[in-house]
């Protein structure tokens, strides 16, 4: 069983490292990650220290991307906002994951009422538009990154339910599981020990491009000044911040505009890689590929 597993993980590797795009996508969002944990080491000044001399101060050796309307660097506060952009999109794609693991494995497994109740709350879920639906809770409620984190992932687990739902369905009907039954295992034993580690690929998938997707939407509110409040820098903010002098002052709009770019364009390089990679008809053909190389 652990060479088997062994087995699958190089044909994973082999397939996933044979797409250029997604390794490439990888290797930027490890560097992105990086950068955010190293923010305070290397950011060249204090995000939120104004200079009043340097109001507005293009592009130079002393700021590499600029100052903003109050003299603060802009690098530094991108390389900060990179930390608020990336925590948004990892916890509340793991609050979307973790209540979507639950409820698609509860109506996968037990089907019926219990799978009948379960989608009809996803239907009513899908109704409402999402980002408008995040307007209407955040208007209620104190711009926070906690309350940004909490309201992006508790209105974003329903692909993740269907995901989990959809091969509950197809798994709980194999041999494994019937004999798990057969002698005595209980339903949450089955579902978690069992069914659960088989059902992870396609969940992994949609963890890794539900990332950009959060990113994007705590970008769009901070945008709005619905977000991450200052004084606290994200992306969404500084974009914000550079709308009114966008004529005279560029690079408030360019900088933070292209690092959204880059982070979502990379996340969904990777998880196309690596959907690509769990695909059984892909991870084949190059399994009878090297085969034939050798």
């Amino acid at each position: 069983m652990a060479g088997h597993s062994r087995g699958e993980v190089r044909l994973f590797w082999r397939t996933f490292s044979r797409n250029q795009l997604a390794c490439v996508g990888g290797a930027i969002v490890g560097i992105l990650v990086l950068l955010a944990l190293l923010a305070p080491l290397v950011s060249p000044h204090d995000p939120h220290r104004p200079d009043v001399k340097k109001i507005l101060d293009s592009p130079s050796r002393a700021h590499l991307l600029g100052t903003d309307q109050i003299g603060r660097d802009v690098l530094s506060r991108i390389l900060y906002g990179s930390r608020v952009s990336l925590a948004v999109g990892f916890v509340s794609v793991g609050i979307a994951t973790a209540i979507g693991i639950m409820l698609g494995a509860a109506s996968g497994y037990h089907g019926g009422v219990v799978d009948g109740v379960m989608m009809r709350l996803v239907d009513l879920m899908l109704v409402f538009p999402r980002f408008f639906l995040l307007l209407a809770v955040l208007a209620f409620l104190q711009p926070s990154i906690w309350t940004i984190m909490a309201v992006i992932g508790l209105t974003g687990w329903m692909g993740v339910a269907r995901l989990v739902r959809a091969e509950f369905l197809s798994l709980k009907e194999r041999e494994f599981v019937i004999w798990s039954q057969s002698i005595g295992a209980s339903g949450f034993r089955i579902i978690w020990r069992h069914i659960l580690p088989n059902a992870m690929a396609p969940v992994l998938v949609a963890m890794t491009l539900g990332i950009p997707a959060a990113i994007l939407t705590e970008s769009g509110l901070s945008f709005l000044g619905l977000g991450v409040q200052p004084p606290y820098a994200t992306w969404g903010n500084i974009l914000n911040d550079g709308k009114d002098s966008i004529e005279i002052a560029w690079w408030l709009s360019l900088y933070p505009g292209l690092a959204i770019l880059i982070t979502v364009l990379s996340y969904n390089l990777l998880g196309e890689g690596i959907r690509d990679a769990l695909d059984p008809r892909l991870r084949q053909a190059v399994g009878r590929v090297v085969r034939l190389g050798r």
